[in-house]
């Protein structure tokens, strides 16, 4: 049988401990045209095997048949407990093992909006996964609730835990830390509860930093832990809703600590990552959108993406209570009812009052014309964007198809113009009011 031979191979060509503890328990599941499948006791198991074994099975299950192709690990419990022997640790092994909480199935790198908000974050983030020594040792990642902290911390683990199911990952809040530290004062394991962490730990994440506010006895001994793992080159991913040096009731030296590698911050999405959003979680939700109302929701519901997910889950709420139709009514109500107030003026509603004034098409306003009687009211339109909505320079060019420098100009033309000439004024002053009543 080419299995039993490919062992035999494998075992002249490793160590004894290896063979036994990786290649032993492997079992010939079935082989189907040019593949083989191996069995193996889980999926962490598989994953290091696959990690670093799988290449050379490969080759030597190729040796004796050269019709297979392909060798593929699945995870098949063996049929009794006397089929294999115990697993046992290699001795040059650590000691020590994972301790994760819960993880959100769909918070994977995979399922991540990647946008200008949080590319830096979320390519750290994919670096710390990798165990990548490009961005140091220490992380350190701030923004509001709601932006993805969560999920990117959830995405460490579940990639670590895919492919390197060996590394001890500890991962818990701080508030968790703290917890634990205080019940191991009580029971006097202080020095079990150092060495967990000091000592059988390779990465670390901790969540929430800003709820230690006032704990100074935990600040010590998290700053330890801290101290200990970047001085052996393991690896710590914090987070909180502010910069280190914005938390209030923290020592300075844990501060330093936080700060002494690379401190990055997820922002408010913008135009572009609220579309791609919406599209997701309306895929997920099983409902078919139009474009149209894709751009309406991303025009108007801003902020963090759990704003976004709810608005989704309103909307395919109320569809089932309308034949699962989905129309512009709806989706209005929906947004109106979850901001509590009327929808916020979009860039693309102020272009077209803008347009309706000065009896131009939308097109021209977006055409390369220098016109003046184009370009004035294109300038004014840039400007009551900037004024009325909260859209970046980015968002509001891409509007007129025209960079974030081009709007920076107009703001700056419109704005010296409604100082000095009070037939400008006056224009402005009209359109805002109309502005006011859309």
């Amino acid at each position: 049988m080419v299995w039993e031979k490919a062992k035999t191979a494998l075992q002249d060509v490793l160590s004894e401990s290896v063979y036994s503890l990786w290649i032993e328990p492997l079992d010939l599941n079935r082989k189907d045209d040019s593949k083989l499948v191996l069995s193996c006791p889980d999926r962490y198991f598989g994953a290091y095997v696959k990690q670093n074994y799988l290449e050379l099975i490969s080759r030597k299950v190729a040796e004796f048949d050269a019709s297979i192709k392909t060798v593929v690990l699945t995870e098949c419990a063996p049929s009794s407990a006397s089929d294999h022997p115990v697993q046992m640790r290699l001795p040059s092994l650590p000691t020590g093992r994972s301790v994760v909480r819960a993880l959100h199935p769909r918070y994977t790198f995979a399922d991540f909006m990647v946008g200008q908000s949080n590319i830096l974050a979320q390519s750290a983030c994919r670096s710390m996964s990798l165990l990548d020594d490009s961005i140091g040792p220490c992380l350190y990642i701030n923004s509001s609730t709601g932006l993805g902290k969560t999920h990117l911390t959830h995405a460490i683990a579940h990639q670590l835990l895919e492919t390197q199911p060996m590394v001890r990952l500890h991962y818990l809040t701080a508030q968790q830390f703290a917890s634990e530290m205080v019940q191991n004062i009580k029971t006097n394991k202080m020095d079990l509860f150092k060495r967990k962490y000091q000592e059988k730990c390779d990465i670390l994440l901790v969540e929430d930093m800003q709820s230690l506010t006032g704990k100074s006895k935990t600040q010590e001994e998290l700053n330890e832990v801290l101290d200990c793992l970047i001085k052996s080159g393991k690896r710590v991913v914090m987070t909180a809703n502010t910069s280190p040096r914005e938390l209030k009731g923290i020592d300075t030296d844990f501060v330093s600590r936080m700060s002494s590698g690379l401190v990055t911050s997820i922002q408010k999405p913008d135009f572009d990552t609220r579309r791609r959003i919406i599209n997701r979680k309306a895929e997920q939700q099983n409902i078919e959108l139009p474009q149209v109302f894709v751009d309406y929701l991303a025009n108007h519901v801003k902020g963090d993406v759990r704003r976004i997910e709810s608005t989704i889950i309103a909307i395919g709420a109320r569809a089932a209570l309308n034949n699962n139709t989905v129309d512009e009514k709806l989706v209005e109500e929906v947004v109106k009812f979850l901001t509590g107030s009327a929808p916020e003026l979009s860039s693309l509603a102020i272009t077209e009052l803008v347009s309706d004034q000065f009896k131009l098409s939308l097109n021209e306003l977006r055409s390369r014309s220098r016109k003046r009687a184009i370009a004035f009211p294109r300038q004014v339109a840039m400007y009551l964007c900037r004024k009325y909505t909260e859209e970046t320079l980015a968002e509001i060019g891409k509007v007129f198809n025209r960079d974030h420098s081009t709007v920076m100009h107009a703001v700056k033309v419109v704005s010296s113009m409604n100082r000095r000439d009070t037939s400008v004024a006056s224009q402005l002053k009209l359109l805002s009011d109309k502005l006011q009543q859309l």
